[in-house]
């Protein structure tokens, strides 16, 4: 309900999420291929020289 300020009228949420937890399960080092790099720097190009600048 855009508009609206928070909260917006209606059924409350069925959890509480101030109580739920986040957890990383990922392992220290995930691999990555060339070819996953490639596909980011096409994609995220402008971005990523907006962020970091232009690559040399």
């Amino acid at each position: 309900m855009l508009g609206y300020p928070w909260p917006f009228p209606g059924r409350p949420p069925k959890h509480d999420l101030s109580t739920w937890t986040v957890t990383d399960d990922w392992p220290e080092h995930v691999p990555v291929t060339e070819a996953e790099v490639e596909v980011f720097e096409r994609w995220f190009a402008d971005l990523f020289d907006g962020l970091f600048g232009p690559c040399r």
